[in-house]
């Protein structure tokens, strides 16, 4: 009887992990584009992928930015919203990406900076809440793509992807990030439809006010 119920509790367990994953990748499935067939809009969002310890974005970041600066040469977008972690001082996510969105030859006026996106779902919170976006070409991995989809239309961004896979990973690497994600995303569609966890907020900062 025990090993059956241990058996059990662990097909319930892996139903618990893969039916998020499942259900995010079908609802993200018809919103992933290619940068030549994404519907333009004014914002990008970039979400954060860590530093090297020198302070230099990791390639999975380096390659999210550089997607970015392609739409907008592109002309698929007018601004960059750049978020990622900023807790401790030694710690910039977001100006690590605008240093390198800069070298590329977005302009500076073309950049904005969300230093509280500590997680996927306080990026696309803060998108609406802070910056007033209310759609968006969420630019990020394959592997991340599905999560972040359905986490921002459900917080009330209209959101489609453009993916940022510019190089090929290593596969050790891939298993890891895509393994990680079924505990995320699964937390993820808790954080959606149950929790309603409140990020980090403060003043909005639409980033285009409206003119009188």
């Amino acid at each position: 009887m025990l090993p059956k119920l241990i058996l059990l509790l662990f097909i319930l367990g892996l139903l618990v992990l893969f039916i998020p994953r499942l259900v995010t990748g079908l609802y993200a499935h018809r919103r992933i584009y290619t940068q030549s067939e994404v519907p333009a809009r004014r914002v990008a969002i970039v979400f954060g992928a860590g530093l090297w310890r020198n302070g230099s974005p990791t390639p999975v970041l380096e390659d999210r930015v550089t997607a970015a600066a392609n739409l907008y040469f592109a002309g698929k977008v007018e601004k960059l919203l750049m978020s990622g972690d900023n807790r401790f001082v030694s710690y910039n996510e977001p100006e690590a990406m605008r240093q390198l969105a800069l070298k590329l030859g977005i302009p500076y006026n073309a950049i904005v900076l969300d230093y509280a996106g500590r997680r996927s779902y306080d990026t696309c919170y803060r998108a609406r809440a802070i910056f007033q976006v209310d759609q968006a070409i969420l630019v990020t991995q394959a592997f991340h793509m599905p999560r972040v989809i359905y986490t921002c239309n459900s917080l009330g961004v209209e959101a489609v992807g453009v993916e940022s896979d510019l190089r090929i990973y290593r596969k050790s690497s891939v298993l890891y990030w895509n393994a990680r994600e079924l505990l995320a995303t699964a937390a993820a569609v808790w954080d959606v439809n149950v929790g309603h966890p409140i990020p980090v907020l403060g003043n909005q900062e639409p980033i285009f006010p409206e003119t009188p």
